[in-house]
């Protein structure tokens, strides 16, 4: 049920339909969106929120989903059909407008003092935001749906696409977004306040824990470098991008697996631009320089010129996407794949 064209299913046709149906173990943040022609049909707004609740769910009075979004508009402010190459070669196809869209529903009638769960999500295709929060104090409490063994300071949020954070905090006023990615700070939308009251007394904690896979030592492990675009070193691939000298999905795997088996994956950035590596039906642990486990993710951001090394429990049998989720990098050429089970 992974939706993913050529690898795991055909696309649907006009006119037709398709079923997805699965079981949703892990409680979280989570959001869906087209995976054909994705860098065109997801810039079009093809994509939307997937919420998990907890059994016991934190006690906050607003459960507010926030997601960050670009589109390129022309001059007469319709979406802009024009096909630029170099939007594929350089950073991607970055909008000229953004915003944030706040589910309504929920984030009416927020007093000062009220606690709040932001279900902050990334749905744009190519930009990154490194999101600021004014008027709000509290903790980082999850990544990419995963509940943070202890809750993180609030401070701005690195959210390349497709990457996700949950934040619980206290309003201390009208609560604003900000981007400070780029050259310049670009505010992004606010969530009005009106009226106020006590703030809760009771700590922020951590979100009850999701199943989470022990890792061995690892039982394989394979190095994947990123190559290609604008100014870069040339490659055996025969997109723009590639990933190990081949561009998009090969006939074999990158790497093929027993189930259960432990993955060590040292990915390299050789290129001039930033790109973040996702694998599908899987998480996985970012190792730090000195090997010790961090975050437990689905989607790992690496600068130009970065390595990280992840660690992942192959547990979840089938074929499964790993690509940039800068779509328009993954287009034309960033993807493998990885066979499990």
């Amino acid at each position: 049920m992974d939706g993913v064209n050529v690898l795991t299913q055909d696309v649907v046709i006009p006119g037709d339909s398709y079923r997805y149906q699965f079981g949703v173990p892990d409680a979280g943040t989570y959001w869906y969106h087209s995976h054909y022609l994705s860098y065109d049909q997801v810039s079009r707004g093809l994509f939307g929120t997937f919420i998990v609740e907890e059994q016991n769910a934190p006690a906050v009075d607003h459960d507010i989903v926030v997601q960050f979004f670009d589109v390129l508009l022309d001059q007469s402010g319709q979406y802009d059909e024009g096909f630029n190459p170099a939007h594929f070669a350089t950073e991607g196809r970055i909008g000229n407008t953004v915003t944030a869209l706040v589910s309504n529903g929920t984030s009416k009638n927020v007093r000062q003092g009220d606690r709040l769960r932001l279900r902050l999500i990334n749905p744009s295709i190519d930009r990154v935001y490194r999101v600021g929060l004014d008027g709000l104090a509290g903790k980082i409490v999850a990544l990419d749906g995963m509940p943070l063994a202890q809750p993180q300071t609030l401070e701005p949020i690195l959210l390349a696409p497709g990457q996700r954070c949950d934040v619980i905090g206290d309003a201390t006023g009208p609560i604003r977004f900000d981007d400070s990615f780029g050259e310049r700070t670009l505010s992004l939308g606010e969530i009005a306040v009106s009226g106020s009251r006590e703030p809760a007394k009771a700590p922020i904690t951590a979100l009850p824990a999701n199943r989470m896979p022990a890792p061995k030592d690892p039982g394989q492990t394979a190095e994947l470098v990123l190559q290609g675009g604008a100014g870069s070193a040339s490659h055996n691939g025969t997109g723009t991008w590639a990933l190990n000298d081949v561009s998009g999905l090969p006939r074999r795997p990158f790497l093929s697996a027993a189930q259960g088996t432990t993955a060590r994956i040292s990915i390299r950035n050789e290129t001039g631009f930033p790109h973040v590596m996702h694998l599908h039906g899987h998480h996985f642990w970012e190792l730090d320089a000195a090997g010790e486990a961090g975050p437990y993710r689905d989607s790992t951001y690496l600068d130009t010129g970065e390595t990280r090394d992840i660690l992942v429990v192959l547990d979840n049998p089938g074929s499964w996407m790993l690509h940039c989720h800068m779509l328009s990098h993954q287009a034309d050429g960033m993807a493998t794949w990885i066979r499990v089970g």
